[in-house]
């Protein structure tokens, strides 16, 4: 009897696992994971009118196996890459590989927000417009620039690993890092693409991993002509709001000052001019604010007075709440507590934008507005474009932002905050004709423009390719292009960019 019940529970168990990899579900407190797929890929046709250029391009939509060393294929992952029809040979265009951040956001923020011939219609503030939701041709697409491949990194979109046990390989700074550049090795070989320019574009956590892959990759024979990094964070020592950690404090204080300038919470003298606001603030924030917060509990209190009012002055925050919080502003309380009067909180990604909570009286928002925003629009529209545009049809459940990855492995603790701005520098290093494009939101409080500021200035690069860089702004947020203003800087900047990085 115990031995028959116990075999109708282990073919049942059988079963779900079977099922969980079938639908792209697991059983709880299990990475999700799916059978290796490597078929070839789903191609169509298309068509569009971009500022009177017809483009005329193709879509490869499939998966590409990622094997170890020993050719034991441990995973799948998702791509979908557009190439434009020309007279000019695809081997000799620039080729471009993009992806997002999180880690664990799938690339569909670049791919339907900036890059790809389609986007997400936003309201032209970037704020949620009501449902249903719709794509647009992008009149700002980089493809007429260079053919874009958009990837999944394993344990984003529809890309798994095979195994649940292999998941962990993936899931962390180092097997992130390997396993997409597998992904852009495969697919130059494949796709007979070796003798193109390269660029990658990460977003996000995705400049980290583009940092990362330009030193990687450098190390294994594959040079880039350019890296575009939009809203930056290579060293997560300028964003980790750790006990003894004060220099997040510093970084993120002219987003704060911006974001107050924004919602008209400064002194007068202060709305007048926003670069000229910031310009002042972080002399302040590198002076006399980041000396007072080095000195700690032996800070005087005439001087603790002195520092209380300056950082109210640029914060719009009230004098009691600063010196209650230690002259230490986390983001979350900020977003919470600079407009508490009115109750409204202020977003993380992009702090133009507003929203409500539950409590007022909570001392952190229950959410992001500005996330709340951008969400269900970007979901909706690219389940709709995915099966019939491009005709991929897949019951997997595509994980957009969370959902698919394990614990992410950030490294021993031996080793400090997570960085990989030395893997950038070691790239031009071996490759000084590489270029970078640097792009920052002002009211971008997820990666704050001086932290990028920061990050830039110490890289210990050689003086000879300091000229390399390019750097722009955008009066939006973390996802700038959702502002209808900025896409369209963005794609005249990065446009210039391209040309420059392929100048000879």
């Amino acid at each position: 009897m115990l031995d028959g019940m116990y075999k109708l529970l282990l073919c049942a168990m059988i079963s779900v696992v079977a099922w969980g990899q079938r639908s792209g579900t697991a059983p709880a407190g299990q990475t999700p994971v799916a059978p290796l797929q490597d078929d070839k890929p789903v191609v169509t046709k298309h068509e569009t009118t971009v500022r009177g250029r017809t483009l005329r391009y193709s879509v490869n939509t499939g998966f590409l196996p990622i094997r170890n060393e020993a050719g034991e294929a441990e995973a799948s992952m998702f791509y979908m890459a557009y190439t434009l029809e020309t007279s000019e040979p695809a081997a000799r265009r620039p080729l471009l590989f993009s992806f997002n951040g999180g880690p664990g956001s799938a690339s569909v923020w670049l791919h339907l927000g900036a890059l790809g011939p389609k986007r997400v219609k936003m309201m032209p503030d970037g704020s949620m417009p009501p449902a249903p939701y719709e794509l647009v041709t992008n009149e700002h697409t980089w493809l007429d620039q260079a053919d874009l491949v958009f990837i999944d990194p394993v344990g984003t979109g529809y890309s798994r690993a095979i195994k649940p046990d292999l998941a962990r390989k993936f899931n962390g700074v180092r097997g992130d890092i390997a396993s997409v550049g597998e992904f852009i090795r495969l697919y130059l070989t494949r796709n007979e693409r070796w003798s193109s320019p390269l660029f990658l574009a990460g977003e996000s956590y995705g400049t980290t991993r583009a940092a990362g892959l330009s030193g990687y990759l450098a190390d294994r024979g594959i040079a880039f002509n350019g890296i575009v990094l939009i809203s930056s964070i290579l060293n997560f020592q300028t964003a980790r709001f750790t006990k003894g950690n004060d220099l997040p404090f510093v970084l993120f204080l002219p987003t704060y000052t911006a974001t107050a300038w924004y919602h008209k919470r400064l002194p007068a003298e202060l709305q007048k001019d926003l670069r000229a606001t910031l310009a002042e603030v972080k002399l302040w924030a590198n002076g006399a604010y980041a000396g007072a917060l080095a000195k700690g509990d032996t800070l005087s209190a005439a001087d603790r007075q002195s520092i209380a009012a300056a950082l109210s002055k640029y914060t719009g925050l009230s004098r009691i709440y600063v010196e209650n919080a230690n002259l230490r502003i986390e983001i979350d309380q900020f977003c919470k507590e600079l407009a508490r009067d009115k109750q409204t909180i202020v977003g993380r990604l992009d702090t133009r934008l507003t929203g409500w909570d539950g409590m007022n009286t909570n001392q952190r928002y229950e959410h992001d507005p500005s996330n709340s925003a951008i969400r269900p629009p970007y979901t909706a529209t690219f389940a709709d474009y995915v099966r019939r545009e491009l005709g991929f049809k897949s019951d997997l459940n595509y994980y957009i932002l969370g959902g698919g990855i394990a614990p992410w492995d950030w490294g021993a603790a031996n080793e400090g905050f997570p960085d990989t701005s030395d893997a950038l520098r070691a790239a031009l290093a071996r490759n000084p004709h590489m270029k970078v494009f640097v792009a920052s939101g002002y009211y971008d409080l997820a990666t704050p423009f001086f932290a990028t500021e920061y990050t830039l200035s110490h890289l210990g690069i050689d003086a000879r390719v300091k000229s390399n860089f390019t750097t722009a702004y955008y009066e939006a947020g973390h996802m700038m292009y959702i502002h209808e203003p900025s896409l369209e800087k963005l794609r005249n900047d990065v446009r210039a960019f391209i040309t420059k990085a392929l100048a000879k």
